[in-house]
């Protein structure tokens, strides 16, 4: 049996003193979900929004200075991530950060770090709107798998995993575990995640797992209140739990939510479920476009005509109609035959 043991941080993002404090916390983290049995560990979108706050206050503070000070930063994280995963023989997906690009441009970007020094990037693809609106962070242009050894790895961001069409993209270039770090400040924000989980664990019959920030700050605005439970989602179908909940957290708790996930589980729904989601998916195309139709409008009025009983007479059947429709017909050929003499 091929298998994986995932573990989803529910993660606390925290005010940093010093650079080593930040080391010394993800050290914590890392080897906490390590003793778990973890050999892959997921970290929450915008973790690496903690850096900000080795800048200081007001740059922490300010959303577009908070990008530059997180970029100052992320060299040394990259370093301390791509150390501990080297040194405990595990994965480590990295809490994602906001980068300025040389064109200038701010994208939200999540790191996959290997044992073996290997380091993969994932850009978001789609921004909400306090992302293009307020943040100016603008979404990628290209879609990655990794294989990390155990299985086949895509990276869904946050409100990336909302939309069917990114994770088929995933699925249909071999992902059998989809990641879905998020980042939502609101209940409705987690469900909204938390159902495109589930909705794409199950056109994709794959795993999807998402791994939410919690906990509260008062010095950045971008990630100032922060919802969510970590989850591990599959297909409800053959091999997976009725429900398709694998693994579930605590609401807002910090922890470490971990699932031991049976890969060749996706193989055979994909080839011996009780539906072939991941299968049909391409049938849709022939689907001709919707049309409307306004049921709404009011009706027309229909008129029935009514044929009068006369008094003393038997209403007729459909029997009857007949023997006089054919009674008709010929007292009709018996005139005829009278012209015609």
């Amino acid at each position: 049996m091929r298998a994986l043991t995932i573990a989803a941080a529910q993660y606390p993002i925290d005010w940093l003193e010093s650079f080593s404090a930040f080391e010394a916390k993800l050290s914590r983290w890392v080897e906490d979900g390590v003793r778990q049995g973890a050999e892959l560990l997921v970290f929450p979108e915008y973790a690496g929004l903690e850096l900000a706050s080795l800048s200081g206050r007001e740059a922490a503070g300010d959303l577009k200075r908070s990008i530059a000070a997180v970029s100052t930063h992320l060299p040394q994280a990259d370093a301390a991530h791509a150390h501990l995963a080297h040194r405990h023989g595990v994965s480590i997906l990295a809490g994602s950060a906001p980068e300025r690009n040389a064109d200038g441009s701010v994208r939200n970007v999540a790191r996959l770090f290997t044992p073996d020094g290997a380091c993969g990037r994932q850009e978001k693809m789609m921004m909400t709107r306090f992302e293009r609106e307020q943040w100016g962070v603008s979404g990628g242009s290209e879609l990655s798998v990794f294989d990390i050894g155990p299985a086949r790895i895509g990276i869904a961001i946050c409100y990336d995993v909302e939309f069917p069409l990114i994770a088929r993209a995933l699925a249909k270039a071999g992902a059998e575990v989809i990641l879905a770090p998020s980042c939502t400040d609101t209940v409705h924000g987690y469900w909204r995640v938390r159902v495109g989980a589930q909705a794409r664990a199950l056109e994709n019959q794959c795993v999807v797992v998402q791994a939410p920030l919690v906990g509260a700050v008062d010095w950045s605005p971008a990630v100032d209140i922060n919802r969510g439970a970590a989850g591990v989602f599959g297909p409800p179908d053959l091999g997976f739990p009725e429900d398709g909940v694998i693994a579930q957290g605590e609401m807002d708790e910090p922890c470490f939510v971990t699932a031991r996930l049976d890969l060749d589980a996706v193989a055979r729904v994909r080839a011996e479920g009780q539906v072939f989601n991941h299968r049909h998916w391409d049938e849709q195309k022939g689907v001709a476009s919707a049309i409307r139709v306004d049921l709404a409008a009011p009706a027309r009025e229909v008129v029935i005509p009514l044929t009068p009983i006369r008094p003393n007479s038997r209403p007729t059947s459909p029997l009857d109609g007949e023997a006089s429709r054919k009674k008709r017909l010929r007292n009709s050929s018996l005139k005829s035959s009278d012209r015609r003499s």
